[in-house]
């Protein structure tokens, strides 16, 4: 088995229609929760690709077999221990299945998780850290109190509730970059330029995220949050730094959640 490398084509090519058709089946699926819509338009790109690109296909197919399986549950945000379990029993098949048909199925590595990268993080990329923070305490209690998207999470009082949050919130975050950043942006990049690619995932990322919660004008956060990551993941080629960067902005997320449900705790945000 070898590492495969970004194949990066022409600026525009027909394989552009059917990969843009497979995000635009998340916005269907995830975003609009109209599943008969969402599918017809996913298999009907695989099967334009197909015809465009079988190399192209197979790696939009590993794309919409992880997004097959996360659509068979609801992702909107819901910490009851029996959720928790399903959900990420789920999450957990659509890292893992792609995963398994790259490495076994096709033979290759173009889907990997890479830790140890032996690079130590320059003084702009820990700069950039305390700016995640910086910018998550300022923009996420006027988005989440502001808007009331805080809403779409459960009310959490006790410990116990507040322990899941936290479980829930983190883990989430972690499989976001092994999903839409390792799985999604890894298998556009052997086809397309960056920026293209990263378009791309970010639509599908940005449509999981809605479902997930962050509704009302979130967008206008995730999209760019989206971008940035699988920039900065085509820039470090780091797992653990980008992960990073994910759970420090959910930190934030985290603790305004609890505040905005519990106004009396956590007094220490403006909005």
């Amino acid at each position: 088995m070898v590492t495969v490398q970004p194949q990066v084509k022409q600026q525009l090519s027909w394989g552009l229609i059917p990969a843009a058709g497979v995000s635009a089946s998340a916005i269907l699926i995830f975003g609009l929760l109209n599943l008969p819509a969402g599918y017809a338009v996913l298999v009907g790109s695989l099967i334009l690709a197909f015809i465009i690109d079988r190399s192209l296909a197979s790696d939009l197919l590993l794309i919409g077999i992880g997004m097959g399986i996360i659509s068979t549950i609801s992702v909107a945000a819901d910490i009851s221990y029996g959720n928790m379990l399903l959900m990420g029993t789920v999450l957990t098949l659509a890292v893992l299945v792609p995963f398994l048909i790259d490495r076994y199925g096709y033979k290759r590595r173009t889907i990997v998780f890479p830790i140890r990268t032996g690079q130590k993080w320059s003084t702009l990329e820990r700069s950039y850290l305390a700016i995640v923070l910086v910018l998550g305490w300022t923009i996420l209690p006027f988005y989440f109190i502001g808007s009331g998207a805080y809403q779409n999470w459960p009310a959490i009082n006790t410990p116990d509730e507040i322990a899941r949050l936290f479980v829930g919130v983190n883990a989430v975050g972690i499989w976001d970059e092994l999903f839409f950043i390792c799985t999604v942006f890894a298998l556009l990049r052997r086809h397309f330029p960056m920026w293209q690619a990263n378009i791309l995932q970010a639509v599908i990322f940005v449509s999981f995220l809605w479902e997930l919660g962050y509704k009302e004008w979130g967008p206008l956060l995730t999209i760019p949050f989206a971008l940035l990551q699988g920039y900065i993941f085509s820039k470090t080629k780091s797992l653990p730094y980008v992960v990073c960067v994910h759970l420090l902005f959910d930190l934030v997320v985290f603790l305004v959640l609890v505040h905005a449900h519990n106004r009396e705790w956590l007094q220490v945000f403006f909005y």
